[in-house]
Order: C-alpha cells, then structure tokens, then sequence
C-alpha cells in the first residue's frame, strides 16, 4: 500500500489530502483570511506559512508525517508536455523565478521541501496549467509576433479523459484507454478550457487564462482586437487596470456583478431578462468552441465531456448539449476532483503505470512566446 499526500494551494485556501493507494482517508481544506495574507507581498512568499499549517493540519488529523509520495499542483513553468514530473532543483528554480506570481507555484515547491524531509519519498508534480502538446499548425495566428499560447485546466481535463475511458470499459465490456479516443473536453470554472484531445494528447486548447475562448464568469475570453487596442490607448485605464478587465472583472462578473450561476438562475426564474441573455451567450460561446475544434480531429469525435464547478448547472449543460450532441455523444462529470487526480498521477508513478518525466531547463520557440507573454 502506497500513502499519498497531495497538496493543492489555491489563492485563498490549501488544500490537502491523504491517500492510500487510490483511498482517500482524510480531505482537509485550510482557509487563509486576506488579513492572513496581507504580511506576504507576494504568493512565493507564504512557502513557509502554509507549510507549517500543512504540517500542523495533519499533527491535528493524527496523521504519521510518514509518506511514499508528496505531488503538489503545478505551477507555471515553461511550457511542457502532460504527465508526472519529480520535482527537481531545476524546477525549483523556475517555480521561484516563474513568469507570474500566483499561488499554484507553491504546489511543486511544497511538495519538494516537505518530501525532503521523509527518507525515500519522492516529490512529484503532475499537469500543470502550462502543459503544451499542440499541434504546430494549431500555433500560427495572422501575426507572427503573438503566436498561441496555452494556459487551460490540464490536470482536471486530463483526468475526466482517463475517468470517461474507464466508465466506457464498464459500460461496453472492452477495455478503453484515454490515449485510444478523441474527445473533446470542456472544463467550466472560473475560468473556461475547451480542448481536443488525441492520442493522448491535447493537439489544441483556448488560453484560459488571460485572453483567449469563451468568456467565463471571471475572465473576458477572446475580445475584438481593434476595440481593444483602441482601449488601451484611451487613458482611462491603468494597464493593471486593463488587465483585470480581462482576468478577474470581467465575463459573468463585468456584465452582472457576480460570478455565481445559481445566482444568475434565479435571476432569470425573478425575471432578469439580461441575466439570461448573457448566460445563454456564455453558453453559446461554449459550444461555438466545440464546434471550431471538430477540424482539429477531422470531425472524428468520440464524445463530448463536460466538467467544472458549473457542470453542476443543468439551465447551462442543456443549452450547450442543445447545440453540440450532433457532433457526438455528451457526457456530464460534474466538479473537479484535483486532489484525488493528483494523488492517481502519484500512485501511477509509484508503481511504474505512468512514466515519470525529468523536468529540464531546455527552452523551445513555444517558450519564448509564453515568456514574452
């Protein structure tokens, strides 16, 4: 039996839990207030903060710092390709150094400072945001200064792909593997990831993060280029200004000051006619992004997978479903689970199931253009 801890820190919480072999045996999430975080500057400089609440949380849960593996979540290295990497003083080092300051850099650093600790555990970090399989033609845009760039929710997608090959195993008799199918995946969070997976492979994907795809509640996905340049020589926004009109105030929260649907849903059932007419466009974007990856598998779709916190939404699923079950079946898997899908990267490392990759500093032309960012 292998014992797991996997550790997933987020802008306002840590969370941690301890598996036995795929068993989880304890789920902890540990809130952190802003007045907590007010004395870091900086989300690199709560390492030592949140690890002694890590250690304290399991002193308080009786659970032996006794562990075969630790795997954080990933942060935003260099662009590299899905699996499991152990963290090496090579990834330290550009997790301490990354491109942006945010909070899943700490995953892979806690992992490596608390695995050091234990004799013969090993430290691991499995799908960052920042995995890159796409295919080259898939990079060209109309301006060879700003090629594609990813940043999109790797480890959820990842894992609902391996999750919808083990359920159609169940369901058919015949063994299925993830690397066998072509899915379209489509993850819907605070920020929103449609990709296309093949071979194993995510050969095209949105920049969920900063610019690109659908809008979501929190960002403003692709926007009308001349538009917006014409705002960002306006003078009536600050550059940070401007950059949280397309992360963070923006999407579901610009157009109607929240970021919750259920919110939003009994605003239209209340009667709020423009409540619904932006959910629906978010819907709509959604499955316009569906259909504008059908080329990239030739049009040969297994099926469609949704998840994310807003999967839950049956007013939302059902006006994407409307618009895309023509193209192949739709499957719902409701919420992310990353800490469970952390702990099966770990456990499939551990026994030799998944292949553990070296993290090294070689940089490529998709790394240029994701530094320049």
């Amino acid at each position: 039996m292998k014992k797991i801890l996997a550790i997933n820190p987020g802008s306002t919480s840590t969370k941690i839990a301890v598996f036995e072999d795929s068993k989880a045996v304890m789920s902890h999430t540990i809130r952190h207030s802003v007045e907590e975080l007010s004395p870091f500057p900086k989300a690199i400089d709560q390492m030592d903060y949140r690890r002694q609440l890590v250690l304290d949380t399991l002193a308080k849960e009786n659970i032996p710092f006794e562990f075969d593996a630790i795997i954080g979540r990933g942060g935003l290295l260099r662009p590299i390709p899905g699996g499991v990497y152990e963290v090496n003083e090579q990834m330290v080092y550009d997790l301490l150094h990354a491109r942006r300051d945010h909070a899943c850099n700490l995953g892979g650093l806690l992992a490596y400072n608390l695995a050091r600790e234990i004799s013969g555990c090993q430290a691991f970090m499995a799908d960052p945001g920042v995995v890159d399989e796409m295919i080259d033609i898939a990079r060209v845009t109309g301006s060879p200064i700003m090629p594609r760039i990813t940043t999109w929710h790797a480890l959820n997608q990842r894992a609902i792909g391996r999750r919808y090959a083990r359920d159609l195993s169940v369901s058919t008799g015949k063994k299925t593997r993830y690397e066998e199918l072509n899915l379209i995946i489509c993850h819907l969070g605070g920020g929103i990831s449609v990709g296309a997976h093949s071979g194993g492979k995510c050969i095209d994907v949105n920049n969920a993060l900063d610019g690109e795809g659908p809008f979501s509640p929190e960002r403003a996905g692709t926007l009308p280029s001349g538009a917006l340049i014409d705002l960002c020589y306006s003078g009536r926004y600050t550059q940070h200004e401007l950059k949280k009109r397309i992360s963070g105030k923006a999407g579901l929260a610009a157009h109607l000051g929240t970021v919750s649907v259920p919110e939003i849903e009994q605003r239209i059932k209340d009667g709020d006619e423009n409540a619904r007419l932006v959910l629906d466009a978010m819907a709509y974007q959604i499955s316009k992004a569906v259909g504008a990856l059908t080329p990239a598998l030739f049009g040969k779709v297994d099926a469609i997978l949704i998840t994310g916190g807003i999967a839950y939404s049956e007013y939302v699923t059902s006006r994407i479903i409307a618009r895309v079950r023509h193209i192949a079946p739709v499957a719902i898997y409701p919420g992310e689970d990353e800490l469970e899908a952390l702990a099966l990267n770990a456990l499939g490392a551990l026994s030799g199931e998944l292949p553990v990759n070296e993290y090294t500093s070689l940089e490529t032309a998709s790394w240029a253009a994701f530094a320049d960012a």
